[in-house]
């Protein structure tokens, strides 16, 4: 059974306030992740919030990184989802939980597209 993809689901704690309210930074960095783990980097949306927090997504060619910051808790929410063997998630998610400074990092690999026989699909008129 070979999966489609390695999905990571992180919880980063004790992050630097000021960067986590830095939409500039947190783009930058995440971008830089993707870059880390070898992934080819091919739309970046981010968005600041007011009074403070930053989300943003990353499209690569392999998938995506999203992360979602609340500064005043020193806390990203990230995801770090890729297709292939070739790029190691692993390597982003680690490389970004690095440059925030942060104090703890959990996180969960889902493994994705899982399917122990071929699958078809059968379309229908509904």
């Amino acid at each position: 059974m070979n999966e489609l993809g390695r999905h990571i689901l992180a919880e980063i704690y004790g992050c630097n306030h000021e960067m986590l309210n830095d939409k500039d930074y947190i783009e930058k960095t995440m971008v830089d992740s993707a870059l880390k783990a070898g992934a080819e980097v091919r739309e970046v949306a981010f968005h600041k919030f007011s009074p403070q927090g930053v989300s943003g997504v990353v499209i690569i060619s392999e998938s995506h990184l999203t992360i979602h910051t609340w500064p005043e808790l020193g806390y990203a929410a990230v995801d770090v989802f890729t297709c292939g063997d070739r790029i190691n998630p692993w390597d982003a998610c680690n490389y970004l939980t690095d440059s925030l400074n942060a104090k703890n990092m959990t996180a969960t690999e889902v493994k994705r597209g899982i399917f122990d026989q071929p699958v078809s699909v059968k379309a229908s008129n509904i």
